[in-house]
């Protein structure tokens, strides 16, 4: 009996993806997050978990960040990517960055079911995207994929705080752990990220965001208060 969870922000969304997986796996069991921190909590508390359906774009992910740190914390899970954003270059950052499949919000419902079935299956989904030539972003997305895997989940997220702008006392607040340990942690990020600076680790970090089209066209078509 697979437990699957669903990590989107947009409830008709969810409650319509929700459905569809419990139409093509019948015996799943199927939860549901609203948000990147609601999804931690839900898989904290329910460690069977076998796949997560996450959304590409959504409070508390930024991009690949909640990729990133979703394998740290929960190696065992498989993330399967969902976006509107079917951008073949993003789908191979995510696979790059352990993503066990992409989803883009337009597939249809045999596409979905081959993806989920083989995931669950562990094997290779077929995977929207093309056969391109390597570029050299693909490399340094490598490397940084390694760098980032040997950090553990506290220094993954004090990384993150940081790249929040936090100050160490702030972190150690945050994570309810002594500000010794904030800068034993950011020692040892520095080290294996290659950087010498905070701004340097954020950036690497936030390399990994991803710009919304959907919120970028929203944006535009705002009207203009000028």
């Amino acid at each position: 009996m697979p437990r699957i969870l669903i990590a989107d922000d947009h409830p008709l969304f969810r409650l319509a993806l929700a459905q569809a997986v419990r139409s093509l796996i019948a015996d799943a069991v199927v939860d549901e997050a609203g948000g990147f921190e609601a999804a931690r909590e839900a898989l904290k508390a329910q460690p069977d978990t076998d796949l997560v359906l996450l959304d590409l774009h959504m409070p508390g992910s930024h991009g690949l960040v909640g990729l990133v740190a979703l394998r740290s914390e929960f190696p065992a899970v498989a993330v399967v990517m969902i976006s509107a954003n079917d951008d073949p270059q993003v789908i191979r950052r995510a696979l790059t960055y352990g993503a066990a499949g992409f989803v883009p919000k337009r597939t249809g419902l045999d596409e979905l079911a081959g993806t989920l079935r083989a995931v669950l299956a562990c094997e290779t989904p077929q995977l929207p995207v093309p056969d391109l030539p390597d570029a050299p972003a693909q490399a340094g997305d490598r490397e940084l994929a390694a760098r980032l895997g040997s950090l553990s989940p506290q220094q993954l997220r004090v990384l993150g705080l940081v790249a929040e702008g936090l100050l160490n006392k702030q972190i150690a607040d945050r994570l309810a752990i002594q500000e010794r340990t904030v800068k034993a942690h950011m020692s040892a990020v520095f080290e294996r990220l290659g950087v010498r600076t905070r701004t340097q680790a954020s950036l690497l970090l936030r390399s990994l965001e991803i710009a919304d089209p959907a919120r970028f066209v929203a944006d535009e078509d705002e009207p203009s208060t000028h």
